[in-house]
């Protein structure tokens, strides 16, 4: 595994998962209490041997880099890296990455490497845990020049994807940018019957959708980028490259979710919180690994918790019921407060007593106060929530640009460091 080397998409502007990336790129978003979304595509890597990480950035970075820098380091034995390479100008280029194949392009220099054989292409905001040397594996095995990763999906989910349509070897022969008619769909249906021969059972599953992970040899990438001008890995270097070079499916039949809106973002955190969850956390074969923050544990004061995650450094008051919610770093939760199907991001730090003291008497404490409910909603960082407030979309409103909050596919999202002041309610 030492000659791949693996690149990490690090995402657009992330409009759809505003106001969570109104500071942020999506990659950095925080997830499952305690984690980032990026965490998750480097810790498969780690996993799986790969050391060797570029995390490609533009948009609003600097929380990113952040967090990569005081995460991910190596101790000099290890020669592995995981570092990111932001949009810059050059003596080749001054313009921004155009798409996911034009930021490749720009940083070629760094994957024509001496020793670097294959390259890996990931995205980072997707959930999942793969070892990526099984997908190498496949890729060998077929002596291919790119392999893809794909996903068994419903029919009624096909028009989302893009999906691939297979010869008997499982070679990619054609493909297609979410089809829309019955005839494309029907088209590009998987025998089920060659699909329980590859040892996976199709349940109604029956199209193989692009996961948007992709191996290439990296001559093969290097020409394809080089020769062509596309810009979108999806929609243009994958299409191009099945007629002139030998593309394979790496089938792959686990938890997989893209968080690309704030209802999957939403989703994705609450079905960890189960007793059985999708994606389990805890387990010691295929850790995910985060930033180490040393933070006390959490006191509860005589509060009720069912079904939910709460990180370190919390602080729960009594009374306080918290169920099918993720509560992440330094929340400080007052008494009788009422949390349920909800995301509560944390904290970046601790007020100081003389913080606490010195405040105007108008603006409440970071974190959540007395008598507050919160149900179906996303509370980002930072957030001074003051006592009595009522955060719940009772005229179940789709969209919405409220005072300090916004309602996004019915979910009301506070926006980082957003001021709710005592006894505030959302207004219908």
């Amino acid at each position: 595994m030492k000659n791949i080397i693996s690149l990490i998409l690090g995402g657009g502007r992330g409009t759809r998962l505003f106001p969570l990336t109104k500071y942020r790129s999506k990659p950095a978003v925080p997830f499952a209490a305690k984690y980032r979304l990026i965490d998750i595509p480097i810790s498969n890597c780690l996993n799986s041997g790969l050391n060797q990480v570029y995390i490609l950035t533009q948009f609003l970075s600097v929380s990113l880099h952040r967090h990569i820098t005081s995460t991910y380091k190596f101790d000099t034995f290890a020669a592995g890296f995981v570092e990111a390479l932001a949009a810059q100008q050059t003596l080749d280029s001054t313009d921004w990455y155009q798409g996911t194949a034009d930021a490749v392009r720009q940083n070629l220099r760094y994957i024509q490497q001496r020793g670097i054989e294959y390259v890996l292409i990931l995205s980072g905001d997707q959930l999942y845990r793969m070892d990526y040397r099984d997908m190498f594996k496949t890729h060998m095995e077929n002596d291919a020049d790119v392999t893809i990763g794909t996903l068994p999906v419903p029919r009624e989910d096909v028009s989302g994807f893009g999906v691939v349509k297979l010869d008997e070897n499982g070679r990619v022969v054609e493909f297609a940018e979410k089809p829309q008619t019955e005839e494309d769909i029907n088209h590009y249906r998987t025998s089920p019957e060659w699909l329980r021969s590859r040892g996976l059972e199709p349940r109604g599953r029956e199209h193989l959708a692009s996961m948007g992970i992709y191996l290439f040899r990296r001559d093969v990438l290097v020409d394809l980028l080089t020769r062509y001008e596309h810009t979108d890995f999806g929609k243009e270097v994958f299409p191009s490259s099945i007629a002139s070079h030998h593309v394979q499916s790496h089938l792959f039949d686990g938890y997989w979710e893209d968080v690309g809106t704030i209802r999957s973002f939403m989703k994705a955190n609450l079905d960890l919180v189960s007793e059985n969850p999708p994606m389990a956390l805890d387990t010691e074969e295929f850790r995910i690994y985060t930033r180490p923050r040393y933070l006390p544990p959490t006191r509860m004061a005589g509060a009720m918790v069912k079904d939910s995650l709460i990180a370190d450094g919390c602080t729960i008051g009594a009374g306080t019921v918290i169920e099918n919610s993720v509560v992440g770093v330094r929340c400080r939760i007052g008494r009788d407060v009422t949390i349920r199907d909800s995301v509560i991001i944390g904290a970046d730090y601790y007020e100081s007593d003389e913080e606490l003291q010195h405040k105007s008497s108008s603006t409440p404490a970071v974190g959540i106060g007395e008598r507050s409910v919160i149900q179906g909603a996303i509370i980002d960082k930072n957030c001074r929530i003051g006592s009595d407030v009522r955060i719940i979309n009772d005229s179940a409103t789709q969209q919405k640009e409220c005072d300090n909050v916004t309602i996004c596919d019915g979910i009301v999202v506070c926006a980082k460091d957003s001021v709710l002041a005592d006894g505030w309610k959302l207004e219908p």
